[in-house]
């Protein structure tokens, strides 16, 4: 028991840091802003509700778009970037990269039985309000996604688990992981973000892939798509230092049928070489084994 004390201590120490430095920022916006940004969180969190519950699916489209509203109200008082929203970020994601650049508020509805629209805004630490609205825009670009470059506010929607940042040739790209659900199949995406004074750009060319349309080049957007019933995995790996992702099978031999992708029980990976993910394939090779032999502690290993 004696042993654990100091793995228990550093961990409260850690939690209670975080909670003096998040109550510090507070504390820098004016307390009747804070009433009313308190306020309106309350009066999202009903609106979320109603979004994912209402009975009636082509409502939830009419509560999302209530639900920008009230949160644009909100982020126009002054140093709202500091106020957390600890409640809301239960109910929808709202993420930040480890050097607090910006955060993302992401969230999806459902259009229908079987269709779903993202939605997404990020905001730029400031006193005053600077937000870039995102658009989904997937379904117009559907056959060249892994080559596009999207500016204006258009997207490829997604909901986001992740963001790691990187420099390349002096300027921080940012590698966005995001989930889009499907009617027909589901994508796992490595989604790059820059900024500059135009604006924010999907899509940079820091993948070690070939282009399936433009062999020579590599592609803009990691796109992992697979099979709907299958759970397929992508994200950062710290003892390997490598984004770590399931090698996928199609399970009728056809190539073409993204849908039909399922992981093949082999790994591979995207390391950063300085400039761009390089690409490692069978980073967790499956071991044959002859029957009734057991793996050995390499290969369990291996596996987790």
């Amino acid at each position: 028991m004696l042993k654990k004390l100091p793995v228990l201590f550093f961990a409260t120490a850690s939690l209670s840091l975080s909670a003096y430095h998040a109550s510090a920022q507070v504390g820098n916006i004016a307390p009747r802003d804070l009433e009313k940004m308190q306020i309106m969180e309350d009066s999202m969190m009903v609106t979320v509700d109603s979004m994912f519950n209402a009975y009636i699916p082509d409502t939830h489209i009419g509560y999302s778009e209530r639900l920008i509203r009230q949160l644009i109200k909100t982020l126009k008082l002054p140093n709202s970037y500091l106020y957390p929203f600890d409640k809301l970020k239960e109910k929808i994601n709202i993420i930040s990269p480890d050097d607090n650049a910006f955060r993302i508020f992401n969230w999806s509805a459902d259009v229908s039985q079987i269709f779903r629209r993202y939605y997404g805004a990020i905001q730029m630490p400031q006193e005053n309000l600077k937000l870039y609205g995102l658009v989904d825009y997937q379904e117009q670009m559907s056959k060249g996604a892994e080559d596009s470059v999207l500016t204006g506010g258009k997207w490829f929607g997604a909901l986001y688990y992740r963001i790691m940042a990187n420099d390349v040739g002096g300027q921080k790209v940012y590698t966005l992981f995001g989930l889009n659900e499907g009617p027909v199949s589901n994508k796992k995406i490595l989604d790059p973000l820059t900024f500059s004074n135009g604006g924010i750009t999907f899509g940079a060319p820091i993948f070690g892939v070939g282009s399936t349309n433009f062999p020579r080049q590599p592609i803009r957007r990691f796109i992992l798509e697979y099979k709907k019933e299958v759970h397929v995995s992508m994200n950062w790996d710290k003892e390997k230092n490598a984004i770590v992702f399931d090698d996928l099978v199609s399970q009728v031999n056809d190539p073409k049928r993204k849908y039909t992708y399922v992981p093949s029980g082999q790994y591979n990976a995207f390391e950063w070489d300085g400039a761009m993910w390089a690409l490692r394939m069978n980073i967790a090779p499956i071991t044959e084994l002859q029957d009734n032999q057991a793996p050995s502690e390499d290969d369990k290993d291996q596996k987790k």
